[in-house]
């Protein structure tokens, strides 16, 4: 599925959408350059999943966690500064994703550690406020998602 945001807002809004679908074991690997918009959907995906903790890219931490009021939690990892799959590996992937949702950005430079099922969303910066956005779907769960992200865009985001 291929979506095209026109601003910032459209982009945690989509966010929102997907977010309120997550459960444990899901993994949504963003792809993109720099500025492409993968934390501002990270916003989104948070507030949708229910959290009201703020959310930055978690660059020099490694891996945010996102508290909603259940005690659930959602976890977001940036891969920018791994050397590669060992030492996300290294980060008990496997304990996260029995816990809760997963999103990576930078999930390109440890793709082998991750599971093959999974949602892999590409960002291309297209202008100041617009973003294209590739969903690729991989698994059965995957393909719901995007299948019920493609009806709430039709209703309108």
């Amino acid at each position: 599925m291929d979506f095209v945001s026109r601003s910032a807002a459209q982009t945690r809004r989509l966010g929102m959408r997907l977010g309120a679908m997550l459960k444990p074991g899901d993994v949504v690997a963003l792809e993109g350059d720099l500025g492409s918009g993968k934390t501002t959907f990270v916003q989104g995906v948070a507030a949708g999943w229910g959290s009201t903790d703020p959310v930055s890219s978690p660059t020099f931490v490694i891996v945010n966690v996102y508290r909603r009021g259940d005690g659930r939690v959602l976890y977001h990892m940036d891969a920018y500064r791994l050397s590669g799959a060992a030492e996300a590996l290294d980060l008990d992937l496997d304990s996260m994703l029995e816990e809760a949702p997963l999103v990576i950005e930078w999930a390109d430079r440890i793709a082998e550690a991750l599971p093959e099922e999974r949602l892999t969303v590409r960002f291309e910066w297209l202008d100041a406020y617009q973003r294209a956005m590739h969903f690729e779907p991989r698994g059965e769960r995957a393909r719901v998602l995007v299948r019920h992200l493609r009806q709430a865009i039709l209703r309108g985001i």
